[in-house]
C-alpha cells in the first residue's frame, strides 16, 4: 500500500469511526434525555460497534497515537453534525479551535517518523 492509499485510507476510518460514535451517542442521548422508545437502543449500539470497529481499521503501529490523531477528527465531524443534523451552524470560535485541532491532528498523521 502506498503512503497515499495508507492516508486515505486512514482517513476515511476515522471519519467513518466519528460520525458512528457520534450517531451511536446522539441515539442514546434520544432515549435518556427526550425519552424516545428503548428500541432506539439498538441502532445505538450497532453503531457504536462500527465506531469501534473502524478505529481498529487505521494502519497505524500505536493505538495512543491513533486515538490522539481521531481527536482532531473527531472534533471536526462533530461541528459537522452540528450544523447539518442539529441545525446549529458553528460560531468563529468553534472554527478556529476545529482549525487548530486539525493542525495538531495533521502534525501526527502526516509528519513523518524515524
Amino acid at each position: 500500500m502506498t503512503n497515499f492509499q495508507m492516508i486515505f485510507f486512514s482517513l476515511f476510518f476515522y471519519i467513518l469511526a466519528a460520525f458512528m460514535e457520534i450517531a451511536g451517542c446522539f441515539i442514546f442521548w434520544l432515549y435518556f434525555r427526550l425519552h424516545k422508545s428503548f428500541l432506539w437502543l439498538f441502532p445505538g449500539i450497532l453503531c457504536l460497534l462500527i465506531f469501534a470497529f473502524s478505529l481498529t481499521k487505521i494502519e497505524l503501529d500505536y493505538a495512543g497515537r491513533a486515538y490522539a490523531i481521531y481527536g482532531g477528527i473527531y472534533i471536526f465531524c462533530t461541528l459537522v453534525w452540528l450544523w447539518l443534523v442539529e441545525g446549529t451552524q458553528p460560531d468563529r470560535w468553534d472554527l478556529i479551535g476545529v482549525a487548530l485541532c486539525i493542525m495538531g491532528a495533521s502534525v501526527m498523521l502526516f509528519c513523518p517518523r524515524g
